[in-house]
Protein backbone atom coordinates (compact mmCIF):
# COMPACT_ATOMS: atom_id res chain seq x y z
CA UNK A 1 0.00 0.00 0.00
CA UNK A 2 1.42 3.53 -0.51
CA UNK A 3 0.00 6.55 1.62
CA UNK A 4 0.04 9.86 0.08
CA UNK A 5 -0.43 13.53 0.72
CA UNK A 6 -3.30 15.53 -1.24
CA UNK A 7 -0.98 19.04 -1.34
CA UNK A 8 -4.71 20.92 -2.25
CA UNK A 9 -4.23 23.01 0.82
CA UNK A 10 -1.20 24.38 -0.68
CA UNK A 11 -2.59 24.92 -4.01
CA UNK A 12 -2.82 28.99 -3.35
CA UNK A 13 0.70 29.46 -1.61
CA UNK A 14 3.16 27.11 -3.98
CA UNK A 15 3.60 26.61 -7.07
CA UNK A 16 2.71 23.68 -9.19
CA UNK A 17 6.00 21.96 -9.80
CA UNK A 18 7.33 23.00 -6.13
CA UNK A 19 4.39 20.23 -4.67
CA UNK A 20 7.05 17.41 -5.16
CA UNK A 21 9.47 18.86 -2.88
CA UNK A 22 6.91 20.13 -0.19
CA UNK A 23 5.39 16.74 0.00
CA UNK A 24 8.80 15.23 0.18
CA UNK A 25 9.87 17.80 3.29
CA UNK A 26 6.36 16.53 4.85
CA UNK A 27 8.03 13.17 5.00
CA UNK A 28 5.67 11.41 2.40
CA UNK A 29 6.80 9.44 -0.45
CA UNK A 30 3.70 10.33 -2.52
CA UNK A 31 1.18 12.50 -3.98
CA UNK A 32 -2.21 12.15 -5.16
CA UNK A 33 -2.29 14.69 -8.37
CA UNK A 34 -5.36 16.37 -7.74
CA UNK A 35 -7.31 19.42 -9.86
CA UNK A 36 -5.22 22.24 -10.22
CA UNK A 37 -5.55 25.18 -12.24
CA UNK A 38 -2.54 24.42 -14.25
CA UNK A 39 -2.85 21.40 -15.08
CA UNK A 40 -5.70 19.24 -14.59
CA UNK A 41 -8.58 21.97 -13.29
CA UNK A 42 -11.72 20.76 -12.83
CA UNK A 43 -14.37 20.23 -15.48
CA UNK A 44 -11.96 21.47 -18.18
CA UNK A 45 -9.81 20.41 -20.81
CA UNK A 46 -6.23 19.67 -19.25
CA UNK A 47 -3.80 22.86 -19.32
CA UNK A 48 -0.74 21.25 -19.41
CA UNK A 49 1.22 20.48 -22.57
CA UNK A 50 4.33 17.65 -23.10
CA UNK A 51 6.78 20.09 -21.31
CA UNK A 52 4.68 21.08 -17.97
CA UNK A 53 4.29 16.66 -17.79
CA UNK A 54 7.92 16.44 -18.50
CA UNK A 55 8.71 18.98 -15.98
CA UNK A 56 6.42 18.01 -13.28
CA UNK A 57 7.72 14.12 -13.65
CA UNK A 58 11.39 15.57 -13.16
CA UNK A 59 10.55 17.44 -10.32
CA UNK A 60 8.84 14.15 -8.67
CA UNK A 61 11.68 11.85 -9.69
CA UNK A 62 14.32 14.54 -8.22
CA UNK A 63 13.04 14.45 -5.25
CA UNK A 64 12.10 10.96 -4.53
CA UNK A 65 8.26 11.40 -4.86
CA UNK A 66 5.83 8.91 -6.71
CA UNK A 67 2.98 10.38 -8.00
CA UNK A 68 0.44 7.28 -6.50
CA UNK A 69 -2.67 8.62 -8.45
CA UNK A 70 -3.87 11.35 -10.93
CA UNK A 71 -7.67 12.55 -9.86
CA UNK A 72 -9.82 14.65 -12.45
CA UNK A 73 -13.20 15.29 -12.15
CA UNK A 74 -15.01 16.04 -15.62
CA UNK A 75 -18.69 15.69 -16.63
CA UNK A 76 -18.76 12.12 -18.20
CA UNK A 77 -21.94 11.37 -16.99
CA UNK A 78 -23.17 14.74 -17.25
CA UNK A 79 -27.09 14.25 -18.33
CA UNK A 80 -26.39 16.95 -20.94
CA UNK A 81 -24.43 15.24 -24.45
CA UNK A 82 -22.24 18.25 -25.04
CA UNK A 83 -21.13 17.98 -21.48
CA UNK A 84 -20.53 14.83 -21.65
CA UNK A 85 -18.94 14.57 -24.67
CA UNK A 86 -16.36 17.12 -23.76
CA UNK A 87 -15.46 15.19 -20.89
CA UNK A 88 -14.47 11.75 -22.86
CA UNK A 89 -12.38 14.27 -24.99
CA UNK A 90 -10.91 15.61 -22.36
CA UNK A 91 -10.77 11.78 -20.19
CA UNK A 92 -8.84 11.03 -23.51
CA UNK A 93 -5.81 13.97 -22.76
CA UNK A 94 -5.60 12.77 -19.34
CA UNK A 95 -5.05 9.40 -19.91
CA UNK A 96 -2.42 10.56 -22.07
CA UNK A 97 -0.70 12.72 -19.31
CA UNK A 98 -1.25 10.08 -16.90
CA UNK A 99 0.41 7.54 -19.17
CA UNK A 100 3.55 10.17 -19.50
CA UNK A 101 3.92 10.58 -15.96
CA UNK A 102 4.96 6.99 -15.43
CA UNK A 103 1.42 6.36 -13.31
CA UNK A 104 -1.08 3.54 -14.25
CA UNK A 105 -3.97 4.63 -11.46
CA UNK A 106 -6.80 7.19 -12.49
CA UNK A 107 -9.26 8.30 -9.41
CA UNK A 108 -12.20 10.37 -10.18
CA UNK A 109 -16.28 10.62 -9.12
CA UNK A 110 -19.25 9.63 -11.26
CA UNK A 111 -19.65 13.09 -11.70
CA UNK A 112 -23.70 12.69 -12.55
CA UNK A 113 -27.09 14.48 -10.79
CA UNK A 114 -28.77 13.43 -8.26
CA UNK A 115 -31.46 15.08 -9.29
CA UNK A 116 -31.51 13.67 -13.14
CA UNK A 117 -30.16 9.99 -11.77
CA UNK A 118 -31.22 7.60 -14.56
CA UNK A 119 -30.15 10.25 -17.42
CA UNK A 120 -26.69 10.19 -15.54
CA UNK A 121 -26.29 6.72 -15.47
CA UNK A 122 -27.47 6.77 -18.71
CA UNK A 123 -24.60 9.29 -19.62
CA UNK A 124 -22.22 7.22 -17.54
CA UNK A 125 -22.26 3.88 -19.74
CA UNK A 126 -22.24 5.97 -23.28
CA UNK A 127 -18.93 7.45 -21.67
CA UNK A 128 -17.87 3.74 -20.61
CA UNK A 129 -18.38 2.29 -24.07
CA UNK A 130 -15.90 4.58 -25.42
CA UNK A 131 -13.24 5.11 -22.59
CA UNK A 132 -12.82 1.33 -20.85
CA UNK A 133 -11.13 0.67 -24.10
CA UNK A 134 -8.68 2.79 -23.86
CA UNK A 135 -8.16 1.99 -20.33
CA UNK A 136 -7.30 -0.60 -21.03
CA UNK A 137 -5.72 -0.53 -23.94
CA UNK A 138 -3.03 1.54 -21.88
CA UNK A 139 -3.01 -0.29 -18.85
CA UNK A 140 -5.24 2.49 -16.76
CA UNK A 141 -6.89 1.36 -13.19
CA UNK A 142 -9.59 3.83 -12.73
CA UNK A 143 -11.29 4.26 -9.36
CA UNK A 144 -14.53 5.87 -9.17
CA UNK A 145 -16.21 7.66 -5.53
CA UNK A 146 -19.69 8.03 -5.24
CA UNK A 147 -19.25 11.81 -3.62
CA UNK A 148 -22.05 13.61 -2.09
CA UNK A 149 -24.54 15.13 -4.89
CA UNK A 150 -23.70 12.86 -7.25
CA UNK A 151 -26.40 10.55 -9.22
CA UNK A 152 -25.01 7.66 -7.13
CA UNK A 153 -23.89 8.23 -3.54
CA UNK A 154 -25.29 4.78 -1.77
CA UNK A 155 -21.65 2.74 -1.47
CA UNK A 156 -23.56 -0.30 -2.69
CA UNK A 157 -25.27 0.86 -5.33
CA UNK A 158 -21.92 1.82 -6.27
CA UNK A 159 -20.31 -1.02 -6.53
CA UNK A 160 -23.45 -2.37 -8.84
CA UNK A 161 -22.75 0.44 -10.95
CA UNK A 162 -19.00 -0.25 -11.14
CA UNK A 163 -19.87 -4.12 -11.17
CA UNK A 164 -21.88 -3.61 -14.05
CA UNK A 165 -19.17 -1.91 -16.56
CA UNK A 166 -17.40 -5.07 -16.31
CA UNK A 167 -13.84 -4.62 -16.12
CA UNK A 168 -11.02 -5.22 -14.26
CA UNK A 169 -9.85 -1.97 -14.85
CA UNK A 170 -12.60 0.36 -13.18
CA UNK A 171 -12.26 0.01 -9.34
CA UNK A 172 -13.96 1.69 -6.43
CA UNK A 173 -12.63 4.39 -3.76
CA UNK A 174 -13.91 5.07 -0.43
CA UNK A 175 -13.76 8.26 1.22
CA UNK A 176 -13.87 8.33 4.51
CA UNK A 177 -15.73 11.47 5.37
CA UNK A 178 -18.59 10.95 2.62
CA UNK A 179 -19.35 7.59 4.66
CA UNK A 180 -22.51 9.28 6.24
CA UNK A 181 -23.80 9.85 2.89
CA UNK A 182 -23.20 6.28 1.54
CA UNK A 183 -25.85 4.46 3.46
CA UNK A 184 -24.90 0.80 5.55
CA UNK A 185 -22.12 0.91 7.53
CA UNK A 186 -18.66 0.83 6.66
CA UNK A 187 -17.64 -2.86 7.12
CA UNK A 188 -20.47 -3.49 4.96
CA UNK A 189 -19.36 -1.57 2.09
CA UNK A 190 -15.99 -2.58 2.84
CA UNK A 191 -16.32 -5.91 3.27
CA UNK A 192 -18.99 -5.83 -0.37
CA UNK A 193 -16.06 -4.08 -2.29
CA UNK A 194 -13.20 -6.80 -1.36
CA UNK A 195 -10.81 -6.34 -3.96
CA UNK A 196 -12.57 -3.30 -6.01
CA UNK A 197 -11.69 -1.33 -3.26
CA UNK A 198 -8.68 0.03 -3.91
CA UNK A 199 -8.04 3.70 -3.04
CA UNK A 200 -9.10 5.33 0.32
CA UNK A 201 -9.25 8.99 1.70
CA UNK A 202 -8.76 9.61 4.99
CA UNK A 203 -10.19 12.76 6.19
CA UNK A 204 -12.72 13.17 8.97
CA UNK A 205 -16.20 14.58 9.09
CA UNK A 206 -19.51 15.23 11.43
CA UNK A 207 -22.84 12.70 10.84
CA UNK A 208 -25.13 15.13 9.68
CA UNK A 209 -27.70 12.81 10.26
CA UNK A 210 -27.34 13.71 14.13
CA UNK A 211 -29.92 15.53 16.23
CA UNK A 212 -32.65 14.01 14.12
CA UNK A 213 -31.53 15.55 11.10
CA UNK A 214 -31.12 19.25 12.29
CA UNK A 215 -27.67 19.41 13.26
CA UNK A 216 -27.00 21.72 9.79
CA UNK A 217 -29.33 23.82 9.54
CA UNK A 218 -30.09 25.74 6.07
CA UNK A 219 -32.22 28.73 4.67
CA UNK A 220 -34.97 28.04 3.27
CA UNK A 221 -35.54 24.12 5.04
CA UNK A 222 -35.46 21.72 2.45
CA UNK A 223 -32.35 23.40 0.36
CA UNK A 224 -31.03 20.03 -1.32
CA UNK A 225 -27.28 20.74 0.06
CA UNK A 226 -25.01 17.73 1.03
CA UNK A 227 -23.06 18.47 4.33
CA UNK A 228 -19.97 17.06 4.91
CA UNK A 229 -16.33 18.08 6.01
CA UNK A 230 -12.75 17.23 5.54
CA UNK A 231 -11.11 17.18 9.00
CA UNK A 232 -8.19 15.61 10.56
CA UNK A 233 -8.14 12.14 12.06
CA UNK A 234 -10.04 12.54 15.43
CA UNK A 235 -12.09 15.93 14.75
CA UNK A 236 -15.26 14.28 13.75
CA UNK A 237 -17.95 11.27 13.97
CA UNK A 238 -15.93 8.60 12.07
CA UNK A 239 -15.30 5.14 13.57
CA UNK A 240 -11.54 5.27 12.43
CA UNK A 241 -11.08 1.78 14.32
CA UNK A 242 -14.01 0.55 12.12
CA UNK A 243 -12.40 1.78 9.05
CA UNK A 244 -8.70 0.52 9.43
CA UNK A 245 -9.92 -2.46 11.10
CA UNK A 246 -12.51 -3.11 7.92
CA UNK A 247 -9.38 -2.25 5.34
CA UNK A 248 -7.01 -4.97 7.45
CA UNK A 249 -10.00 -7.91 6.79
CA UNK A 250 -9.71 -6.70 3.45
CA UNK A 251 -5.75 -7.28 3.08
CA UNK A 252 -6.11 -3.91 1.95
CA UNK A 253 -2.86 -2.82 3.40
CA UNK A 254 -0.64 -6.44 1.62
CA UNK A 255 -1.51 -5.22 -1.76
CA UNK A 256 0.51 -3.37 -3.99
CA UNK A 257 -2.27 -1.73 -6.35
CA UNK A 258 -3.67 -0.17 -2.93
CA UNK A 259 -3.80 3.54 -2.02
CA UNK A 260 -4.44 5.82 1.17
CA UNK A 261 -4.34 8.95 0.57
CA UNK A 262 -4.47 12.21 3.34
CA UNK A 263 -7.12 14.16 2.11
CA UNK A 264 -8.07 17.49 4.33
CA UNK A 265 -8.93 20.27 3.50
CA UNK A 266 -10.88 22.25 6.31
CA UNK A 267 -7.93 23.64 8.08
CA UNK A 268 -5.39 25.27 5.16
CA UNK A 269 -3.90 27.51 7.81
CA UNK A 270 -2.53 24.92 9.84
CA UNK A 271 -1.69 22.43 6.52
CA UNK A 272 1.40 21.36 7.17
CA UNK A 273 1.28 20.37 10.77
CA UNK A 274 -1.89 18.88 9.98
CA UNK A 275 -0.44 16.96 7.10
CA UNK A 276 2.38 15.61 9.66
CA UNK A 277 -0.10 14.06 11.82
CA UNK A 278 -2.10 12.91 9.61
CA UNK A 279 1.00 10.70 8.25
CA UNK A 280 1.52 9.81 12.13
CA UNK A 281 -1.68 8.78 12.56
CA UNK A 282 -2.25 6.98 9.30
CA UNK A 283 0.92 4.76 10.23
CA UNK A 284 -0.13 3.91 13.92
CA UNK A 285 -3.64 2.91 12.71
CA UNK A 286 -2.13 0.64 10.09
CA UNK A 287 0.31 -0.45 12.22
CA UNK A 288 -1.94 -1.66 15.16
CA UNK A 289 -4.12 -3.79 12.36
CA UNK A 290 -1.22 -5.52 11.01
CA UNK A 291 0.62 -6.35 13.92
CA UNK A 292 -1.94 -8.08 14.96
Amino acid sequence: MKIALDPTPFHHDYELLEFPKLVAGLGYEYLQLTPHRDFIPFFNHPRADDDLVAKFRKACSDTGVGIASVLPVLRWSGPDEDAREAAVRNWKRVVQITVDLGVNVINTEFSGRPEKAEESERAFFRSMEELVPVFEREGIDVRIDPHPDDFVEDGMEALRIIRGVNSPNIGFVFVACHAFHMGGTMTKIIRAAGDRLRLVHVADTMDHHRSHGLRYITNPPGNPVRVHQHLKIGDGDIDWDEFFGGLADIGFYDRDDTVMVSSVFAEDETAREVSRYQLKTMTEFVSRFTER
